[in-house]
């Protein structure tokens, strides 16, 4: 396989928004963490990542750690109330890590007030009217728009439901296939399918081999970051649906 790739999307801004990502995935309270269900979830994700070959930050791997650490001091026994300093009292060991996670939602929910402000501050003209029928109605934003994190939810589970799975085959037959390449494929394919109506995420995936795999996810990602192709996922855990931008308006 080719080097790994690096992935770099917008919505894909680190551990803690991930671990944002997942509590709100899964309707969790941010003051009272389940720590094991979080670091299982967590290190789901990475190692999905590392699976799939892209090249995952040490930053990453950082948060991993002081999750599994966290883990570690959660399991210890408690020392009784009547043992402790009447002025100490035993710390949580998630309070570090809710503290970071709240201050960080502060600043991404400013962020974002700050970048619809400057949305609306782009709408305001000075110049004097002219005619924009050329230019199109705009287009609205597709409710259920798939995150990375969905996306690397989505090829997790293809994964897992591929293990074991082996072919009966004793000759392996490595056909090599261009990024480029299998961009066109996906499209062509969601223009024969259903008159053009979308694809399942799935659906791109009859092929199970690693090396086809990779090329096909990330391929996916290419055509995102070209808005040449949308995924949209209406409710949580429902799968994935591909559609070409044009087609989702």
């Amino acid at each position: 396989m080719t080097e790994s790739y690096h992935v770099k999307l917008e919505g894909f801004e680190g551990p803690l928004d991930l671990l944002l990502h997942l509590i709100n995935r899964y309707e969790i309270d941010i003051y009272d963490i389940p720590v094991s269900t979080i670091t299982e979830q967590y290190m789901n994700y990475v190692h999905a990542m590392q699976e799939l070959e892209l090249n995952v930050a040490s930053e990453y791997l950082v948060m991993a750690a002081t999750l599994l650490a966290i883990k570690s001091q959660m399991l210890l026994p408690s020392i009784p109330g009547d043992e402790l300093d009447v002025e100490e009292e035993e710390e949580d060991p998630r309070d570090e890590l809710i503290n970071r996670l709240i201050e960080y939602k502060k600043y991404k929910e400013a962020a974002d007030e700050l970048k619809k402000k400057e949305l609306e501050a782009n709408r305001i003209y000075t110049r004097p009217q002219m005619d924009l029928t050329e230019f199109g109605e705009e287009q609205d934003v597709v409710e259920g728009e798939a995150s990375i994190y969905d996306m690397i939810a989505a090829m997790s589970h293809l994964m897992e439901r591929s293990r074991g799975v082996k072919s009966a085959d004793t000759t392996i037959k490595r056909d090599e296939v261009s990024i480029r390449t299998r961009m066109d494929d996906i499209l062509q394919q969601i223009d024969r399918s259903n008159q053009g109506q979308g694809l399942h995420f799935s659906q791109l995936f009859v092929e199970r081999s690693k090396p086809h795999t990779v090329v096909t996810f990330i391929a996916i990602l290419e055509l995102m970051k070209s808005k040449e192709v949308k995924c949209v996922q209406q409710n949580h855990f429902d799968e994935l649906i591909v559609y070409k931008m044009e087609e989702t308006s």
